[in-house]
């Protein structure tokens, strides 16, 4: 039986680096191809195919998953959040219609699996803030939520008329030491921890009392290829799925790098991505992810700072 061949777009982002490293350990190096507009990220140098793709570009997108011979896409290109509010309509332009662009491809040539990110930004002041369910009220508020929003319809469409195998998560904000973040609303989580060891201080763009769903991007990373792996009878969810790690405020994540710094000091100012924050979910509940795929997660906040702060020593030492 022939391996399957990955197309992964957007590969040089906080998701798509570790995405990548992890599916070529399981797929082998040069079955799994990985592709951005951005120059090649120094972890990925060597350790597979690269090639330089616009994937709002459809004819080359098209001509690539022929030549290649694709059988699973996963598209992680998109702006984010906050990045979107300072520029709406390309938000919208390049996170709908490169998904547009993916589907339409993979009913044609006949891809075997597509996995597309979604996200919290899709619920809204409207949806419950505690343990917000599967299915709910959603009303965005940012043209990052309302492109996910549209995202997740068309994945269902695309599954239900034309059969093509869609899958999807809706990503709380996401953590990591590898690679930095790429302008979300949650991205102080991952700042707090390099400005803690360099700086001792950090000022803080949300307010202190702001809780919002979280997840180590280990934990992120073994969700998309669990999801992925799992049989196609055990999926019941064609838009996106909840999944949740943990929920705390920047005042806990700054008493839990105390333990850790105990001179760190915090700030707060908070700024245009206060209102975004309001407007999200502070937990979610992700029961279904939990029964279908037995999803679960494996890190906690004081896990996951002591594994961040040990890691950016580490990285700071290699430089």
């Amino acid at each position: 039986m022939l391996k399957d061949k990955i197309l992964i777009i957007g590969a040089c982002g906080q998701i798509g680096v570790e995405l990548t490293l992890a599916l070529r350990k399981i797929y082998g190096n040069n079955h799994v191809v990985a592709a951005d507009l951005r120059e090649e990220n120094p972890l990925l140098k060597g350790t597979g195919p690269y090639v330089t793709l616009d994937v709002l570009n459809k004819e080359m997108l098209h001509v690539m998953v022929i030549r290649q011979n694709i059988t699973q896409i996963y598209l992680l290109a998109a702006i984010l959040s906050a990045t979107g509010e300072k520029n709406p309509l390309l938000a919208w332009s390049l996170n709908t219609q490169s998904l547009l662009n993916v589907l339409e491809i993979a009913e044609i040539e006949k891809v075997k699996k597509v996995y597309w990110p979604s996200s919290i930004a899709v619920f809204g002041p409207s949806s419950p803030k505690v343990k917000c369910p599967q299915k709910t009220i959603l009303e965005p508020t940012t043209a990052y939520g309302i492109s996910k929003f549209a995202g997740e319809f068309w994945c269902n469409y695309f599954f239900h008329r034309y059969k093509v195998d869609v899958r999807s998560i809706r990503y709380p904000g996401l953590i990591s030491y590898k690679s930095q973040p790429g302008g979300g609303t949650t991205d102080y989580a991952v700042e707090i921890y390099y400005d803690a060891l360099e700086e001792k201080k950090y000022n803080c763009f949300l307010k202190e009392d702001t809780y919002l769903p979280m997840m180590y991007m280990p934990d992120a990373i073994r969700a998309t290829i669990e999801l992925m792996e799992a049989p196609a009878e055990r999926i019941s969810v064609r838009t996106s799925y909840n999944i949740h790690g943990m929920s705390f405020s920047p005042k806990e994540i700054a008493a839990e790098i105390k333990k850790h710094i105990p001179g760190f000091k915090i700030t707060y100012n908070p700024d245009y991505r206060q209102p975004i924050a309001d407007s999200w979910p502070q937990s979610i509940d992700d029961s279904v992810a939990r029964e279908d795929w037995k999803w679960k997660p494996e890190y906690n906040l004081e896990s996951m700072s002591s594994d961040m702060l040990k890691n950016i020593r580490l990285k700071k030492v290699e430089r």
